[in-house]
Protein backbone atom coordinates (compact mmCIF):
# COMPACT_ATOMS: atom_id res chain seq x y z
CA UNK A 1 0.00 0.00 0.00
CA UNK A 2 2.64 2.54 1.06
CA UNK A 3 5.09 1.54 -1.66
CA UNK A 4 2.43 2.10 -4.29
CA UNK A 5 1.65 5.49 -2.73
CA UNK A 6 5.34 6.46 -3.00
CA UNK A 7 5.50 5.46 -6.67
CA UNK A 8 2.29 7.32 -7.48
CA UNK A 9 3.77 10.47 -5.94
CA UNK A 10 6.84 10.07 -8.14
CA UNK A 11 4.68 9.49 -11.22
CA UNK A 12 2.74 12.67 -10.45
CA UNK A 13 5.94 14.69 -10.57
CA UNK A 14 6.50 15.25 -6.84
CA UNK A 15 10.23 15.35 -5.95
CA UNK A 16 10.03 12.78 -3.15
CA UNK A 17 13.21 10.92 -2.26
CA UNK A 18 13.80 7.45 -0.85
CA UNK A 19 15.24 9.04 2.29
CA UNK A 20 12.01 10.93 2.89
CA UNK A 21 9.97 7.78 2.33
CA UNK A 22 12.09 5.84 4.84
CA UNK A 23 11.66 8.68 7.35
CA UNK A 24 7.90 8.36 6.94
CA UNK A 25 8.10 4.61 7.52
CA UNK A 26 10.15 5.18 10.69
CA UNK A 27 7.50 7.60 11.91
CA UNK A 28 4.81 5.01 11.20
CA UNK A 29 6.72 2.34 13.13
CA UNK A 30 6.90 4.77 16.06
CA UNK A 31 3.09 5.11 15.79
CA UNK A 32 3.28 8.89 15.39
CA UNK A 33 0.19 8.92 13.20
CA UNK A 34 -1.93 6.42 15.09
CA UNK A 35 -4.28 4.45 12.85
CA UNK A 36 -6.48 7.21 11.41
CA UNK A 37 -6.03 8.13 7.75
CA UNK A 38 -6.45 11.82 8.58
CA UNK A 39 -3.48 11.69 10.99
CA UNK A 40 -1.44 9.75 8.43
CA UNK A 41 -2.27 12.41 5.82
CA UNK A 42 -0.72 15.21 7.88
CA UNK A 43 2.30 13.10 8.85
CA UNK A 44 3.02 12.02 5.26
CA UNK A 45 2.49 15.55 3.93
CA UNK A 46 4.98 16.91 6.45
CA UNK A 47 7.53 14.22 5.59
CA UNK A 48 7.18 14.17 1.79
CA UNK A 49 6.18 17.66 0.67
CA UNK A 50 8.88 20.32 0.89
CA UNK A 51 7.35 22.94 -1.43
CA UNK A 52 3.89 24.43 -0.93
CA UNK A 53 3.36 24.45 -4.70
CA UNK A 54 3.16 20.64 -4.62
CA UNK A 55 0.37 20.43 -2.02
CA UNK A 56 -2.41 20.13 -4.60
CA UNK A 57 -0.59 17.31 -6.42
CA UNK A 58 -0.02 15.52 -3.12
CA UNK A 59 -3.70 15.83 -2.17
CA UNK A 60 -4.81 14.35 -5.49
CA UNK A 61 -2.45 11.36 -5.21
CA UNK A 62 -3.34 10.79 -1.54
CA UNK A 63 -7.08 10.84 -2.29
CA UNK A 64 -6.58 8.28 -5.07
CA UNK A 65 -4.30 5.99 -3.06
CA UNK A 66 -6.38 5.89 0.14
CA UNK A 67 -9.91 6.45 -1.16
CA UNK A 68 -12.51 4.86 1.13
CA UNK A 69 -10.06 3.89 3.88
CA UNK A 70 -10.76 5.14 7.41
CA UNK A 71 -7.77 3.66 9.25
CA UNK A 72 -4.24 2.51 8.47
CA UNK A 73 -3.25 -0.64 10.36
CA UNK A 74 0.18 -2.27 10.33
CA UNK A 75 0.47 -5.64 8.64
CA UNK A 76 -2.64 -5.32 6.46
CA UNK A 77 -1.86 -6.60 2.98
CA UNK A 78 -5.34 -6.58 1.43
CA UNK A 79 -6.50 -3.08 0.60
CA UNK A 80 -10.02 -3.50 2.00
CA UNK A 81 -11.39 -0.30 3.54
CA UNK A 82 -12.31 -0.72 7.18
CA UNK A 83 -15.48 1.23 6.40
CA UNK A 84 -16.76 -1.78 4.43
CA UNK A 85 -16.23 -4.08 7.39
CA UNK A 86 -17.61 -1.68 9.99
CA UNK A 87 -20.76 -0.65 8.17
CA UNK A 88 -22.22 -3.97 7.14
CA UNK A 89 -25.64 -2.44 6.67
CA UNK A 90 -24.47 0.21 4.23
CA UNK A 91 -25.63 -0.64 0.71
CA UNK A 92 -23.52 0.25 -2.30
CA UNK A 93 -26.09 0.46 -5.04
CA UNK A 94 -25.64 0.47 -8.79
CA UNK A 95 -26.61 3.52 -10.81
CA UNK A 96 -29.65 1.60 -12.04
CA UNK A 97 -30.73 0.84 -8.47
CA UNK A 98 -30.18 4.43 -7.40
CA UNK A 99 -32.34 5.61 -10.29
CA UNK A 100 -35.20 3.50 -8.93
CA UNK A 101 -35.11 5.27 -5.57
CA UNK A 102 -37.28 8.31 -6.08
CA UNK A 103 -37.85 11.28 -3.77
CA UNK A 104 -41.09 11.29 -1.78
CA UNK A 105 -42.61 14.17 -3.70
CA UNK A 106 -40.74 17.34 -2.71
CA UNK A 107 -39.99 19.27 0.45
CA UNK A 108 -43.51 19.54 1.93
CA UNK A 109 -44.29 15.86 1.37
CA UNK A 110 -40.90 14.82 2.83
CA UNK A 111 -41.54 16.75 6.07
CA UNK A 112 -45.17 15.58 6.31
CA UNK A 113 -44.16 11.93 5.97
CA UNK A 114 -41.41 12.34 8.58
CA UNK A 115 -44.00 13.54 11.12
CA UNK A 116 -46.12 10.46 10.43
CA UNK A 117 -43.13 8.09 10.82
CA UNK A 118 -42.16 9.70 14.14
CA UNK A 119 -45.63 9.00 15.48
CA UNK A 120 -45.78 5.41 14.21
CA UNK A 121 -42.28 4.06 14.88
CA UNK A 122 -41.71 2.50 18.30
CA UNK A 123 -38.31 0.76 18.02
CA UNK A 124 -34.84 0.85 16.42
CA UNK A 125 -34.66 -0.20 12.78
CA UNK A 126 -31.82 -1.15 10.40
CA UNK A 127 -31.49 -1.72 6.68
CA UNK A 128 -35.03 -0.93 5.57
CA UNK A 129 -36.68 1.40 3.12
CA UNK A 130 -39.34 3.05 5.28
CA UNK A 131 -38.62 3.53 8.99
CA UNK A 132 -36.15 5.88 10.65
CA UNK A 133 -32.93 3.90 11.10
CA UNK A 134 -29.48 3.06 9.81
CA UNK A 135 -28.45 1.71 6.42
CA UNK A 136 -31.00 0.86 3.81
CA UNK A 137 -32.78 3.25 1.47
CA UNK A 138 -35.22 4.98 3.79
CA UNK A 139 -35.19 8.78 3.43
CA UNK A 140 -34.94 9.08 7.24
CA UNK A 141 -31.94 8.11 9.39
CA UNK A 142 -28.28 7.71 8.46
CA UNK A 143 -25.72 5.34 6.95
CA UNK A 144 -27.76 4.41 3.87
CA UNK A 145 -28.60 5.89 0.49
CA UNK A 146 -31.51 8.04 -0.63
CA UNK A 147 -31.27 10.83 -3.19
CA UNK A 148 -33.38 13.20 -1.10
CA UNK A 149 -33.60 12.37 2.57
CA UNK A 150 -33.24 13.72 6.10
CA UNK A 151 -30.19 12.58 8.04
CA UNK A 152 -30.94 12.05 11.74
CA UNK A 153 -27.70 11.70 13.69
CA UNK A 154 -24.75 9.66 12.42
CA UNK A 155 -22.17 10.80 9.91
CA UNK A 156 -22.67 12.10 6.39
CA UNK A 157 -22.00 9.33 3.83
CA UNK A 158 -23.31 10.54 0.48
CA UNK A 159 -23.84 14.26 1.39
CA UNK A 160 -27.34 14.25 -0.18
CA UNK A 161 -29.52 15.04 2.88
CA UNK A 162 -31.87 18.01 2.52
CA UNK A 163 -32.02 18.44 6.31
CA UNK A 164 -29.88 17.22 9.20
CA UNK A 165 -31.11 16.69 12.75
CA UNK A 166 -28.25 16.35 15.19
CA UNK A 167 -26.43 18.34 17.85
CA UNK A 168 -23.66 20.37 16.20
CA UNK A 169 -20.59 21.64 17.99
CA UNK A 170 -18.42 24.09 16.04
CA UNK A 171 -15.01 25.52 16.91
CA UNK A 172 -13.86 29.07 16.32
CA UNK A 173 -11.12 29.47 13.72
CA UNK A 174 -7.70 30.00 15.27
CA UNK A 175 -6.17 33.30 14.08
CA UNK A 176 -2.76 32.38 15.58
CA UNK A 177 -2.15 29.63 13.00
CA UNK A 178 0.89 30.59 10.93
CA UNK A 179 1.92 27.38 9.14
CA UNK A 180 1.35 27.73 5.40
CA UNK A 181 0.02 31.30 5.56
CA UNK A 182 2.99 33.00 3.87
CA UNK A 183 1.81 32.45 0.30
CA UNK A 184 -1.77 33.24 1.27
CA UNK A 185 -0.61 36.57 2.68
CA UNK A 186 1.20 37.33 -0.56
CA UNK A 187 -1.98 36.67 -2.54
CA UNK A 188 -4.11 38.80 -0.20
CA UNK A 189 -1.68 41.69 -0.56
CA UNK A 190 -2.94 42.19 -4.09
CA UNK A 191 -5.95 43.84 -2.45
CA UNK A 192 -4.15 46.96 -1.24
CA UNK A 193 -5.01 50.62 -1.18
CA UNK A 194 -2.54 52.61 0.89
CA UNK A 195 -3.09 56.00 2.49
CA UNK A 196 -1.61 57.96 5.38
CA UNK A 197 -4.12 58.82 8.06
CA UNK A 198 -4.27 59.15 11.82
CA UNK A 199 -1.76 60.61 14.27
CA UNK A 200 1.59 61.72 12.76
CA UNK A 201 3.80 59.34 14.74
CA UNK A 202 6.24 58.16 12.04
CA UNK A 203 9.52 59.95 11.33
CA UNK A 204 9.53 61.51 7.85
CA UNK A 205 13.16 61.34 6.71
CA UNK A 206 12.63 62.96 3.29
CA UNK A 207 10.52 65.75 4.74
CA UNK A 208 13.06 66.40 7.49
CA UNK A 209 15.96 66.62 5.00
CA UNK A 210 13.98 68.94 2.72
CA UNK A 211 12.80 71.18 5.56
CA UNK A 212 16.27 71.41 7.10
CA UNK A 213 17.83 72.31 3.73
CA UNK A 214 15.25 75.02 3.12
CA UNK A 215 15.35 76.63 6.57
CA UNK A 216 19.00 76.18 7.45
CA UNK A 217 18.34 74.50 10.79
CA UNK A 218 17.09 71.09 11.93
CA UNK A 219 13.41 70.88 10.95
CA UNK A 220 12.00 67.55 12.05
CA UNK A 221 8.91 66.30 10.19
CA UNK A 222 6.51 63.54 11.30
CA UNK A 223 3.78 61.85 9.30
CA UNK A 224 0.96 59.31 9.85
CA UNK A 225 1.77 55.66 9.23
CA UNK A 226 1.00 54.38 5.73
CA UNK A 227 -1.78 51.81 6.06
CA UNK A 228 -3.84 49.57 3.85
CA UNK A 229 -7.21 51.32 3.98
CA UNK A 230 -9.21 48.54 2.30
CA UNK A 231 -12.19 47.45 4.43
CA UNK A 232 -13.13 43.77 4.32
CA UNK A 233 -16.10 41.72 5.52
CA UNK A 234 -15.47 37.94 5.58
CA UNK A 235 -18.19 35.33 6.12
CA UNK A 236 -16.89 31.84 7.00
CA UNK A 237 -19.03 28.72 6.48
CA UNK A 238 -18.37 26.53 9.51
CA UNK A 239 -19.14 22.92 10.44
CA UNK A 240 -20.64 19.96 8.58
CA UNK A 241 -19.11 19.43 5.14
CA UNK A 242 -16.58 22.21 5.88
CA UNK A 243 -14.83 20.16 8.59
CA UNK A 244 -12.26 18.65 6.15
CA UNK A 245 -11.15 22.18 5.25
CA UNK A 246 -10.51 23.46 8.78
CA UNK A 247 -6.72 23.67 8.30
CA UNK A 248 -6.79 25.83 5.18
CA UNK A 249 -9.63 27.92 6.65
CA UNK A 250 -7.51 28.69 9.72
CA UNK A 251 -4.55 29.57 7.51
CA UNK A 252 -6.72 31.94 5.48
CA UNK A 253 -8.25 33.44 8.64
CA UNK A 254 -4.82 34.01 10.18
CA UNK A 255 -3.43 35.57 6.99
CA UNK A 256 -6.44 37.85 6.57
CA UNK A 257 -6.20 39.07 10.18
CA UNK A 258 -2.55 39.96 9.56
CA UNK A 259 -3.06 41.68 6.19
CA UNK A 260 -6.31 43.62 6.65
CA UNK A 261 -6.36 46.19 9.44
CA UNK A 262 -10.01 46.99 8.75
CA UNK A 263 -11.55 43.51 8.78
CA UNK A 264 -14.72 42.13 10.31
CA UNK A 265 -15.65 38.45 10.19
CA UNK A 266 -18.77 36.41 10.86
CA UNK A 267 -19.71 32.74 10.80
CA UNK A 268 -22.65 31.12 8.99
CA UNK A 269 -23.59 27.55 8.04
CA UNK A 270 -24.13 26.53 4.40
CA UNK A 271 -26.11 29.62 3.36
CA UNK A 272 -26.72 33.13 4.69
CA UNK A 273 -29.99 33.56 6.59
CA UNK A 274 -31.41 36.06 9.07
CA UNK A 275 -28.55 35.83 11.58
CA UNK A 276 -24.81 35.22 11.80
CA UNK A 277 -22.46 34.88 14.77
CA UNK A 278 -18.90 35.62 15.98
CA UNK A 279 -18.41 32.88 18.59
CA UNK A 280 -19.26 29.29 17.76
CA UNK A 281 -19.54 28.37 21.42
CA UNK A 282 -22.33 30.92 21.87
CA UNK A 283 -23.85 30.80 18.41
CA UNK A 284 -27.41 30.21 19.65
CA UNK A 285 -27.29 32.78 22.47
CA UNK A 286 -25.28 35.58 20.81
CA UNK A 287 -26.91 35.79 17.42
CA UNK A 288 -26.18 38.85 15.29
CA UNK A 289 -29.09 39.81 13.01
CA UNK A 290 -27.98 39.94 9.39
CA UNK A 291 -29.91 43.19 9.02
CA UNK A 292 -27.61 44.75 11.66
CA UNK A 293 -24.54 43.74 9.66
CA UNK A 294 -25.95 45.15 6.43
CA UNK A 295 -26.78 48.48 8.10
CA UNK A 296 -23.59 48.81 10.18
CA UNK A 297 -20.94 48.32 7.50
CA UNK A 298 -20.97 50.68 4.55
CA UNK A 299 -21.01 49.71 0.89
CA UNK A 300 -17.30 50.58 0.63
CA UNK A 301 -16.49 47.23 2.27
CA UNK A 302 -15.21 44.35 0.14
CA UNK A 303 -17.11 41.13 0.91
CA UNK A 304 -15.64 37.61 0.87
CA UNK A 305 -17.67 34.44 1.45
CA UNK A 306 -15.68 31.27 2.20
CA UNK A 307 -17.50 27.95 1.95
CA UNK A 308 -17.95 24.78 -0.10
CA UNK A 309 -21.47 25.82 -1.27
CA UNK A 310 -22.35 22.10 -1.10
CA UNK A 311 -25.86 21.68 0.29
CA UNK A 312 -29.41 20.79 -0.62
CA UNK A 313 -30.89 23.26 -3.13
CA UNK A 314 -33.73 23.72 -0.64
CA UNK A 315 -31.29 25.53 1.67
CA UNK A 316 -30.91 28.25 -0.95
CA UNK A 317 -34.37 28.51 -2.45
CA UNK A 318 -37.00 27.48 0.12
CA UNK A 319 -38.18 29.09 3.39
CA UNK A 320 -37.51 26.53 6.13
CA UNK A 321 -34.77 24.96 4.03
CA UNK A 322 -32.02 25.44 6.60
CA UNK A 323 -30.73 22.14 7.99
CA UNK A 324 -30.75 23.50 11.54
CA UNK A 325 -33.85 25.66 12.08
CA UNK A 326 -36.87 27.09 10.27
CA UNK A 327 -35.76 30.16 8.35
CA UNK A 328 -38.68 32.39 7.42
CA UNK A 329 -37.03 33.65 4.22
CA UNK A 330 -34.98 31.68 1.70
CA UNK A 331 -31.19 31.97 1.76
CA UNK A 332 -31.16 33.38 -1.79
CA UNK A 333 -33.24 36.34 -0.57
CA UNK A 334 -30.67 37.24 2.08
CA UNK A 335 -27.74 36.79 -0.29
CA UNK A 336 -29.37 39.04 -2.87
CA UNK A 337 -29.94 41.74 -0.24
CA UNK A 338 -26.26 41.64 0.62
CA UNK A 339 -25.16 41.68 -3.02
CA UNK A 340 -27.42 44.66 -3.72
CA UNK A 341 -25.50 46.64 -1.08
CA UNK A 342 -21.93 45.46 -1.66
CA UNK A 343 -20.85 45.75 -5.27
CA UNK A 344 -17.49 44.07 -4.62
CA UNK A 345 -18.19 40.54 -3.40
CA UNK A 346 -16.65 37.14 -4.18
CA UNK A 347 -17.03 33.53 -3.01
CA UNK A 348 -13.97 31.37 -2.23
CA UNK A 349 -14.60 27.63 -2.51
CA UNK A 350 -12.20 25.01 -1.02
CA UNK A 351 -13.72 22.27 -3.20
CA UNK A 352 -11.62 21.42 -6.26
CA UNK A 353 -12.73 23.37 -9.31
CA UNK A 354 -13.11 20.17 -11.34
CA UNK A 355 -15.94 19.03 -9.03
CA UNK A 356 -18.09 22.16 -9.17
CA UNK A 357 -20.15 21.09 -12.17
CA UNK A 358 -21.33 17.97 -10.34
CA UNK A 359 -22.92 19.82 -7.38
CA UNK A 360 -26.15 21.63 -8.17
CA UNK A 361 -25.97 24.04 -5.22
CA UNK A 362 -22.51 25.23 -6.30
CA UNK A 363 -23.94 26.15 -9.69
CA UNK A 364 -26.79 28.03 -8.01
CA UNK A 365 -24.39 29.96 -5.79
CA UNK A 366 -22.17 30.82 -8.76
CA UNK A 367 -25.22 32.21 -10.53
CA UNK A 368 -26.16 34.34 -7.51
CA UNK A 369 -22.63 35.73 -7.37
CA UNK A 370 -22.56 36.40 -11.14
CA UNK A 371 -19.85 33.74 -11.57
CA UNK A 372 -17.56 35.46 -9.05
CA UNK A 373 -16.66 32.17 -7.35
CA UNK A 374 -12.98 31.25 -7.13
CA UNK A 375 -11.22 28.08 -5.88
CA UNK A 376 -9.43 28.43 -2.55
CA UNK A 377 -5.99 28.05 -4.11
CA UNK A 378 -3.23 30.61 -4.46
CA UNK A 379 -4.21 31.21 -8.07
CA UNK A 380 -7.86 31.47 -7.08
CA UNK A 381 -7.04 33.95 -4.31
CA UNK A 382 -5.13 36.13 -6.73
CA UNK A 383 -8.08 36.12 -9.11
CA UNK A 384 -10.52 36.97 -6.30
CA UNK A 385 -8.37 39.86 -5.07
CA UNK A 386 -8.13 41.23 -8.62
CA UNK A 387 -11.94 41.06 -8.89
CA UNK A 388 -12.40 42.94 -5.60
CA UNK A 389 -10.08 45.74 -6.75
CA UNK A 390 -12.28 46.58 -9.74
Amino acid sequence: MFTRFFHELKDAGLPVSLREYLTLMEAMEADLAGKRVEDFYYLSRAALVKDERNLDKFDRVFAHAFKGIESVSEGIEAEIPNEWLRKLTDKFLTEEEKAQIEALGGWDKLMETLQERLKEQKERHEGGNKWIGTGGTSPYGHGGYNPEGIRIGGESTHKRAVKVWEKREYKNLDSSVELGTRNIKMALRRLRQFARDGVPDEFDLDGTIDGTARKGWLDIHMRPERRNTVKVLIFFDIGGSMDPFITIMEELFSAARAEFKHMEYFYFHNCLYDFVWKDNKRRWTDKIPTWDVLHKYGNDYKVIFVGDASMSPYEITVPGGSVEYFNEEAGAVWLQRLLDIYENAVWLNPVRRQSWDYVGSIGMMRQLFADRMYPLTLEGLEGAMAELKR
